[in-house]
């Protein structure tokens, strides 16, 4: 411990007490000379008239020195530093220091992501042997390209302030319980009892504990294989006392120095972690504690047996449950699979069973903006899809689902937000890195819709209507020669004619489910006359290119009900919709799209 970090704890222990800074000051008397007083005066910052006039005139000369060895000891300290102990490998900028919910709800959306993998530790003010836990005063996150420093104690205020005191233990067993997020810490049964000392609403943390390497086990494997090994570069020769150092490493610092090649420096591990601000030595103390853990698991990853571990990591690093708990679980039925893929907590009544099979038609969902391509994907499939669009918030598919009885599809921070809304089950996560086939396969897969070779393009690719109007050729040809015949005279003869609405009636009825298979007509008529439906709906023939009505193989189109797009199947159609094979033999539609007549 520094002589700094020494007086930070007298001078929270002494406080603003005017009589126990005086009292200080005479014992130091006794115990050393007046510079040492002096000393201990200027950092309880003891006013000049309570002290004796040897201690005030030792205190006057002690501020011009400061100055002086203030800039030499930061350069000797930055010096001895980077060339003695491990160094964070990224910039200052990238470390962040959080003490309010906005910038705290950023850090939990990249926290919070599939696949993470995260550094946790946590800082404390030292107890110096009093009875209890101590209260966790800060709270290190490290991802690979940033750390945040998480100011518990006032974020803690700040949530009960507001009456949201569960929300910060909501987020941390979100971290601690996903099996998809890959937590790195160093003896972190210790840390979590230190945590819940300060937030009692995290005591079932630990229990529910998924996906956590604890570092202090793979520490003992190397401590317990290093006598009778030899990795070069790594295990060093000599000790810290022969370097001149101090004192021999251990902890985490040892296992940093094996693996790393240098130790942490630990000047700062017994600061007074409760005092605002931190000074910088503080913070990047706490964020390399952290980081250093991402670095650790790299390497050990990258050459396990070098280190005396075995080449299965999963043996060798993933945090094992005891055996005891693993038998309580499996005896209660208590893990189950979220739609996620991930595992979540809670008792069961009996085991889970896959849902009845259903049909595209009865599977309604709706889709965050950040999943536009798998809701296109779906209604390609026949599913009732509605799509957010991109200056939604979030919130608003909670709003959908909960109004129309949707299924929400989503990902990463908002799932963790969205699930908690609507009712059990209503809320799946979808891996953002698999492309919209692999996640339609997901999706249809968990929740059983078996997809029929008929209800391929049943659903309009515009509105999702599933309702068609079916044309034959010959119709759509007088259609469309008498939309542009009336569009003609109306050009010439009205010369506001860019606002006409002049219509065809077309008498066919709507048929629900008819699929349009094919090709879409792009683009719409915006004035002239046009084709229109009962209800008002202007079917869109003047976008038909001209050539599609003498096709000989082309005997009906399909026109949407909803927004009068009209479809039809194309040169290309076998070949777009043999994408589709997949989704049915997943679904267990075992006729091959190939032989199927498309009709």
């Amino acid at each position: 411990m520094t002589e700094e970090n020494w007086g930070d704890h007298i001078q929270s222990t002494v406080g603003e007490n005017r009589w126990l800074q005086g009292h200080l000051v005479q014992l130091l008397l006794r115990h050393c000379d007046a510079r040492g007083a002096a000393w201990w005066a200027q950092h309880c910052h003891v006013p000049p008239e309570m002290l004796p006039w040897a201690v005030a005139e030792e205190l006057q000369k002690l501020h011009i020195q400061d100055r002086v060895e203030e800039v030499a000891k930061a350069d000797n300290y930055e010096s001895s530093n980077k060339k003695d102990y491990y160094q964070l490998p990224i910039p200052r900028e990238n470390i962040h220091f959080l003490q309010t919910w906005e910038e705290t709800l950023q850090c939990w959306e990249k926290v919070l992501q599939p696949g993470q993998v995260v550094g946790v530790d946590m800082e404390w003010k030292p107890s110096f042997g009093m009875v209890g836990k101590p209260r966790v005063a800060l709270l290190q996150l490290a991802l690979k390209d940033e750390v945040f420093l998480l100011d518990l104690p006032r974020l803690l205020e700040q949530a009960e302030s507001e009456g949201e005191k569960e929300k910060l233990p909501h987020f941390i067993q979100m971290l601690y319980s996903d099996a998809a997020i890959t937590k790195l810490g160093y003896g972190m049964s210790g840390d979590l009892s230190s945590l819940v000392a300060t937030c009692s609403a995290l005591k079932d943390t630990e229990k529910q504990m998924q996906g956590v390497v604890d570092l202090l086990a793979v520490d003992k494997q190397l401590q317990w294989g290093k006598d009778s090994r030899k990795v070069d570069g790594l295990l060093p020769d000599h000790s810290h006392e022969e370097k001149g150092v101090g004192q021999p490493e251990k902890g985490l610092s040892l296992l940093v120095q094996h693996v790393l090649g240098k130790p942490l420096d630990k000047r700062e591990q017994l600061s007074n972690w409760e005092k605002r601000p931190l000074r910088e030595e503080q913070i990047l103390y706490a964020a390399s504690d952290a980081y250093c853990l991402l670095e650790i698991y790299e390497r050990l990853c990258k050459d396990p047996e070098s280190f005396g571990l075995g080449s299965d990591l999963t043996e060798s690093l993933v945090g094992k449950q005891s055996k005891k708990l693993r038998a309580k679980k499996q005896l209660n039925k208590q893990e189950a699979p979220t739609p996620s893929g991930q595992e979540c907590q809670g008792p069961r009544p009996e085991p889970s069973c896959p849902p009845a099979p259903i049909s595209p038609q009865q599977f309604s969902v709706v889709c965050d903006n950040m999943l536009q391509g798998l809701g296109r994907y779906l209604r390609c499939l026949g599913v009732d899809v509605r799509l957010l669009d991109n200056e939604d918030d979030h919130r608003k598919a909670a709003e959908i689902a909960r109004q129309e009885g949707r299924v929400i599809l989503t990902s990463g921070f908002p799932y963790q937000t969205l699930r908690s809304q609507v009712g059990e089950g209503r809320c799946f996560s979808v891996n953002c890195s698999q492309k919209a086939k692999e996640q339609a396969l997901q999706v249809l897969k968990h929740f059983n819709v078996q997809v029929s070779l008929s209800d391929i393009f049943s659903r309009c690719q515009v509105c999702n209507c599933n309702k068609y109007l079916k044309v034959s050729r010959e119709r759509m040809r007088q259609l469309v020669e008498g939309s542009r015949q009336v569009s003609r005279e109306h050009s010439t003869g009205c010369p506001g004619s860019q606002g006409c609405d002049v219509t065809v009636p077309v008498h066919d009825t709507a048929q629900p489910g008819c699929a349009p298979r094919g090709e879409q007509a792009e683009g719409m008529e915006q004035c002239g006359a046009a084709a229109v439906l009962a209800g008002d709906t202007v079917l869109k023939v003047a976008a038909i290119p001209p050539g599609v009505l003498d096709r000989a193989k082309l005997t009906d189109f399909y026109c949407c009900t909803c927004c009068g797009k009209v479809f039809w199947e194309g040169s290309h159609f076998g070949r777009v919709i043999s994408q589709f094979q997949d989704v049915l033999v997943a679904s267990g539609d075992t006729q091959s799209i190939y032989g199927a007549e498309l009709s």
